[in-house]
């Protein structure tokens, strides 16, 4: 064991997304978690079979706490557009197709709000995390984050849909923040706030 590992708990994330490992790295801080890809560990990714971000935020994490031998972490999150009944939802990262890429999903969302007026949304994270492949009491947070979708694209951070989505008390879309602002008010941010404190006392007080 490496001095490191030694150091911290190691945590797999249930993802190969680079981006999305980063920002859930910055948001948990100092709490002696090294949060670990599961492309680290040639983890093959779970079927996405479940109706919703938590079943299949629970079913990618057992995934990766099976293959890995570590304890894991999953986030599945999505875009929920009103006018389109919730899409893409669960389907945000393949909304154009398979292995589309963010462009082509960010290009199909705005042809189907081509001329609808309504264009609120909110981001939706579900966090679940499994100390095990079995484990029995799975600890899940879920975050929403409401604005509007822009009729193109601004700003040049983060990932996804960011530089469409736009938060009106701050007049910038997702895209323009800096990562300090958007580790504060992100959907993924709301559900880390709930997750963190039982972190501490449902696994890190008890391994």
């Amino acid at each position: 064991m490496t001095h490191t590992q030694a150091a911290n708990h190691i945590v797999v994330l249930a993802s190969g997304n680079r981006g999305k490992l980063q920002e859930l790295n910055d948001l948990l801080g100092g709490l002696g978690i090294a949060l670990r890809s599961q492309a680290d560990y040639q983890v093959v990714e779970a079927e996405e079979t479940g109706l919703s971000f938590i079943e299949n935020a629970i079913l990618k994490a057992r995934n990766a706490a099976r293959q890995s031998g570590c304890a894991a972490l999953a986030d599945d999150s999505g875009l929920c557009v009103d006018a389109l009944g919730g899409a893409p939802g669960i389907y945000s990262a393949r909304y154009a197709g398979a292995g589309a890429n963010d462009a082509a999903n960010n290009a199909k969302l705005l042809t189907e709000l081509n001329n609808k007026p309504q264009r609120g949304a909110h981001f939706h994270c579900a966090l679940a995390f499994v100390r095990h492949a079995d484990d029995p009491a799975p600890i899940v947070c879920e975050g929403q984050w409401q604005g509007t979708i822009l009729e193109q694209a601004r700003g040049e951070n983060g990932f996804g849909y960011d530089p469409l989505f736009y938060i009106a008390e701050l007049e910038k879309s997702s895209a323009e923040l800096s990562k300090a602002e958007k580790n504060q008010i992100s959907h993924r941010a709301l559900a880390l706030k709930q997750l963190l404190p039982r972190l501490q006392t449902e696994y890190l007080a008890r391994a």
